[in-house]
């Protein structure tokens, strides 16, 4: 097919999604990307727009065409400079009920569309974010932090993500008119995506899965890789059309300034980092203007209410740009640290290093933050003493919530707060403290101070979310009771401590081949020890393996019951039971286990005449 007139399906319900790729000299990329898309398990078909392309891109998109009648369409149209005109004409042809739009040099990942699709279907959405993976382009990250059926602008990040690389109702897209700003070299899909968020009733996010991989050419072709596509001034004056855009569509108020905050965080005072700094004396001269326009004409009270200290500080220097510049040096100077000491001190952790920026001179002072890796909200600051550029912290861990805690050193100067991991640059003589087990309101929780698998930084998991809680269930005495129980008497250790009563929660048995569980109450006795009455006559036939569960502040923790041949008793001789179970010491570590068969008809004759 040529032209660029639009032929729609009869039936435009026939078809999930259109998937859209502008194509402009990218044949060493079309098959993969066209791959990627033939493979996926939804009703779709591929619209493929050829931007005019001389390197037999238009040939190879043609002999898919043909192989693939019912699926792929191609759309040859002249060169248009941008993405903007062909997605645009993609989405012209486009028939299915949604619309994804990929680059030809990018792919999908297995199931994305599948997934994405279920996701609005489910939820009647008209935008669906899939994670994006970076592959020498760096990938947004803010809004893929969780699963989400339903997001709003103002509760989420999904506005920090204005790539078109997304799933989008169709019927959204045309009622309101939403297209590509055509005639843009970059930007374009900023347009279109924010007109589509402000029309959108319901947003959702897939975040579990690997929907959309952006990839870097190798031969640095690519319009975002060209030198030109990050030009500061021509950068400055398209944003302004996406933000007039957005404001034409959501009043004066709290969401106004929260999408507007973003504006200038990500597309204004970015220019003002280093980009500043490799610009010459003239040049930033005029990046500080054209910032400082749209600071007169956007930033509004809220606006600079939601600012962080570093662009409050860029705010008020906008007409100073020796200050720019020594701005722009402290936030692009590498945070030196170095852990020298991690120590208990009752509940506390005490943690001493030395921090400083390379090549800034001075600071107004250093901080330990604790953030916690799965919720963006939770952050306890703790005020370090300093002597020179060392620096010693007391983190009361007793006060952290359950979760995984990441350790950062802050270093402020001159307003503008500096960040860096914790715990990889470290003295040989560091090393991780043991684990506690803290008071908790209600019972106990344990903290579980350790250096990260990849690269060695400083974290506190509080509860055993990701580190093996250290502890012992041990056997002391196993005797028959009346309804063929055993008795079992054992006690319990963990973290070198005895846990509080509160925290002992069951008896667990597993079935070694099917995972089937039973679960037992368990008696909390002093000073560690506890007594379960497990009925394990009346088990299933099967192998049952004991563990003790504990409540340590996080997921349930389990501790395989110890003990050895010598402790377990023997099995009774029970009368008319067509089932035998033997308690056992398993071979190597020697654990609790029971072993439950169904007697053959040949057993009980045994059982009945002995």
């Amino acid at each position: 097919m040529s032209g660029t007139e639009p032929v729609k399906d009869a039936v435009e319900d026939a078809v999930d999604v259109s998937v859209v790729i502008p194509v402009h000299n990218c044949r060493p990329y079309l098959d993969r990307c066209l791959t990627s898309a033939l493979v996926q398990r939804v009703r779709k078909e591929i619209v493929v727009v050829d931007d005019g392309s001389t390197d037999g891109s238009g040939d190879l998109l043609d002999l898919y065409a043909a192989y693939h009648r019912d699926v792929v369409k191609v759309v040859h149209i002249e060169a248009s400079g941008g993405a903007g005109r062909p997605r645009n004409v993609g989405l012209d042809h486009a028939g299915g009920r949604y619309v994804f739009f990929c680059d030809a040099d990018d792919h999908l990942g297995p199931e994305a569309l599948e997934r994405m699709v279920a996701m609005a279907d489910r939820n009647g959405s008209d935008i669906v974010l899939g994670k994006i993976v970076g592959h020498g382009r760096r990938a947004p990250m803010s809004m893929f932090q969780r699963n989400a059926e339903r997001v709003t602008l103002a509760d989420s990040a999904v506005y920090n993500s204005l790539s078109c690389f997304k799933l989008f109702r169709r019927d959204m897209l045309e009622r309101h008119r939403v297209r590509f700003a055509e005639g843009l070299l970059v930007g374009e899909d900023i347009h279109f995506t924010v007109h589509a968020y402000c029309h959108a009733g319901v947003i959702s996010v897939v975040a579990d899965h690997d929907c959309y991989h952006l990839v870097s050419r190798p031969d640095g072709t690519s319009i975002m890789q060209r030198p030109d596509s990050r030009d500061p001034l021509a950068w400055l004056e398209m944003i302004r059309g996406p933000m007039r855009l957005m404001a034409e569509h959501v009043g004066p108020g709290p969401l106004r300034d929260h999408l507007l905050r973003r504006h200038f965080r990500l597309d204004a005072f970015a220019w003002l980092g280093q980009p500043f700094l490799e610009s010459d004396d003239v040049r930033r001269k005029e990046i500080a203007q054209e910032v400082a326009a749209l600071c007169d004409e956007w930033l509004t009270p809220g606006v600079r209410e939601r600012l962080g200290s570093t662009d409050r500080q860029r705010v008020a220097s906008l007409h100073d740009v020796e200050r720019l510049v020594r701005l722009a040096r402290i936030e692009n100077a590498t945070v030196r640290r170095r852990l020298t000491g991690l120590r208990w001190d009752g509940a506390g952790l005490v943690v001493t290093g030395t921090a400083g920026l390379r090549g800034i001179a001075g600071d107004d002072g250093v901080s330990v933050v604790l953030r916690a890796r799965h919720d963006p909200a939770g952050e306890l600051v703790v005020p370090a003493e300093r002597e020179g550029r060392r620096f010693t912290a007391r983190v009361d861990v007793a006060a952290l919530g359950s979760g995984v805690w990441d350790l950062r050193v802050a270093v402020e100067v001159e307003g503008v707060v500096r960040y860096g991991r914790l715990g990889a640059e470290r003295d040989g003589a560091v090393t991780r403290p043991a684990p506690r087990l803290l008071a908790a309101p209600g019972g106990c929780r344990v903290a579980l101070p350790y250096f990260t698998r990849d690269n060695g930084n400083l974290s506190i998991d509080v509860g055993g979310h990701v580190v093996p809680v250290p502890g012992r269930v041990r056997v002391v005495r196993t005797r028959w009771g009346l309804g063929r129980r055993l008795h079992v008497d054992g006690e319990i250790s963990v973290a070198g401590t005895t846990p509080p009563a509160s925290a002992i929660r069951r008896v667990v048995w597993r079935e070694r081949h099917t995972g089937r569980e039973r679960a037992d109450p368990v008696l909390a006795l002093p000073e560690g020890g506890f007594a379960a009455r497990p009925a394990v006559g009346r088990f299933p036939p099967g192998t049952w393996d004991a563990y003790l569960e504990l409540d340590l502040g996080g997921p349930p923790a389990r501790f395989r019951v110890e003990t050895d041949a010598g402790t377990v008793v023997a099995p009774p001789r029970w009368r008319g039971l067509l089932k035998k179970a033997r308690p056992y010491a398993t071979s190597g570590r020697g654990r609790l286990s029971a072993a439950v068969r169904r007697l053959t008809p040949e057993a009980v004759i045994r059982k009945i005449t002995l």
